[in-house]
């Protein structure tokens, strides 16, 4: 009997802690790049880097997204947001590619299909401050 009890609390604990736990969010280190609907950010490949004078973010993101409706969704939101389209680029073996840009700021966007998952990497620069010159 004890060792029933025993299980049911062991069990009961771990589906608590499960209920707890939060589910990966969407993000963007700026809030001019929207992320679409349904996609996952994958914090074990994201970089970050930030200096007093530039901010620079490497995000990865998986999904179950077809690769071709998350280029018209990228495009559509990010001209939506002020991003002046500069390229696109498209091939069966290295996805699409697309190129963005704003005064004091770049972005790249690529889209591809893994193994399992269709994987979109948002490569973000931008200039945050100006370093201290000489006075003119």
């Amino acid at each position: 009997m004890s060792r029933a009890l025993m299980l049911c609390a062991l069990v009961l604990m771990l589906t608590s802690c499960a209920s707890w736990s939060s589910p990966a969010r969407q993000r963007s280190e700026f809030e001019d790049v929207p992320v679409p609907a349904g996609l996952t950010l994958d914090t074990s490949r994201t970089t970050i880097i930030e200096s007093p004078t530039v901010k620079a973010a490497r995000l990865f993101y998986k999904s179950r997204i077809r690769p071709e409706s998350l280029a018209v969704a990228y495009r559509a939101s990010l001209e939506a947001n002020g991003w002046r389209h500069v390229s696109s680029t498209t091939s069966s073996s290295m996805g699409t590619t697309q190129v963005y840009e704003k005064p004091d700021s770049s972005l790249q966007i690529m889209i591809y299909e893994g193994w399992y998952y269709t994987w979109t990497e948002v490569s973000t620069t931008r200039i945050v401050g100006r370093p201290p010159g000489p006075s003119r």
